[in-house]
């Protein structure tokens, strides 16, 4: 597995612009061939897909996904699902419900997902139905963003570091993975924004440090 520091739109915020699986890499309408070729080298994944999310090139907050399927929220286009459901050949479908940007509200890898608790349940089996796993609801060190504070592969998950002991204990038995508290960008704890992984490899912001980048090598092996 290989770390890397990368930037797009000249921004360490990579995780808004793009959000990965194993298989592909969705990125926004106009975004640079040769900056989806390095993130298809870095993610090992076969290839790039071009497409908005709600007419917003928001990619990482708009989508929740992992290797089973992708949610996408119910504003999205219909164009917008048909294309990702060809191009991926995985489940697509609009959750149901009135909040939008639910990448920040849901963290997912095959083995399950933590959702945010805005969502009272009721989102609970249609999340079951399309990402193929349990879910549990829960905040993350005092925020409702849960999908904000935790970044999880089938290998590892960073959370938030105000995440306490239980949170973290929580958050890996429904992941089924090793939990450890991150920071990234030189500090910044809201972990999505600033980390783009799947199981092969991560790529994080340019302003990332040495000592995140350790923490980085642990988590994710």
């Amino acid at each position: 597995m290989g770390i890397y520091r990368y930037s797009v739109y000249k921004s360490p915020n990579l995780g808004l612009f793009a959000r990965t699986n194993d298989s592909v890499v969705i990125v926004p309408f106009g975004f640079a061939k040769t900056k989806a070729a390095k993130l298809i080298e870095y993610l090992e994944v076969r290839n790039e897909i071009y497409t908005s999310v709600a007419n917003t090139r928001l990619i990482g907050p708009m989508t929740a996904m992992n290797n089973n399927g992708i949610l996408v929220p119910s504003i999205a286009t219909e164009e917008e699902v048909q294309l990702l459901k060809k191009e991926t050949g995985l489940n697509v479908d609009r959750l149901k419900s009135k909040l939008t940007a639910i990448g920040n509200l849901i963290s997912t890898n095959d083995n399950g997902a933590i959702l945010s608790p805005l969502f009272k349940g009721e989102v609970d089996q249609q999340v079951r139905d399309v990402l193929g796993v349990p879910v549990h609801s829960m905040t993350v060190g005092g925020f409702i963003q849960s999908g904000s504070m935790i970044v999880a592969t089938n290998v590892g998950a960073a959370v938030h570091p105000k995440a306490t002991e239980i949170e973290i204990m929580t958050i890996s038995e429904t992941l089924q993975v090793q939990v450890e508290p991150l920071t990234i960008n030189g500090g910044s704890p809201f972990l999505a924004s600033g980390i783009l992984a799947n199981s092969k490899s991560v790529i994080v912001g340019t302003s990332t440090s040495g000592p995140e980048l350790i923490m980085l090598s642990r988590i994710f092996k």
